[in-house]
């Protein structure tokens, strides 16, 4: 068996060494062996572990489900139709960021508009309502609502 140091590993998985150790610390690499020098040695599944983790970040999912869908590709009682629920969670979690992020960019976009050249930072009207009490974003609730009603 090819055994490889974390830098190796790091290399070929395109994550940097102090996150390979930060996927140990999660528990979502296993704590690979000691050499007789006490370096960690990894092998080859490190590499497929880690690319697996690497690909799932980037499509968005957390570290927790990333634990769930390792746990559950080694599951033989899971089903295709689990780890699809997941993606069409993550899916609708998704749309609900974009359409938060949109009602962001629009409430900025109109912000940009108040401000008239000429003025000082004390007469900014875009200061002037970030301060203000009835501050809301364009079709959306306030920041302390949207944050009670998800708890």
């Amino acid at each position: 068996m090819d055994v490889m140091t974390i830098g190796q590993v790091a290399r070929q998985t395109g994550v940097g060494v102090e996150t390979v150790r930060f996927y140990e610390k999660q528990a979502l690499l296993p704590v690979p062996d000691r050499n007789s020098s006490g370096y960690r040695i990894y092998s080859p599944a490190a590499v497929e572990r880690l690319l697996f983790i690497r690909h799932a970040k980037a499509i968005g999912f957390s570290l927790t489900e990333i634990r769930e869908l390792l746990f559950l590709r080694v599951d033989d009682e899971a089903s295709c139709l689990e780890i699809k629920e997941i993606a069409v969670d993550k899916v609708r979690d998704i749309d609900h960021r974009i359409s938060a992020l949109t009602r962001m960019r629009e409430a900025l976009t109109e912000l940009a508009r108040t401000c008239r050249k000429g003025r000082s930072a004390a007469e900014c009207r875009i200061l002037e309502s970030l301060l203000a009490d009835d501050f809301r974003m364009a079709d959306g609730p306030n920041d302390h609502e949207s944050k009670e009603t998800e708890e």
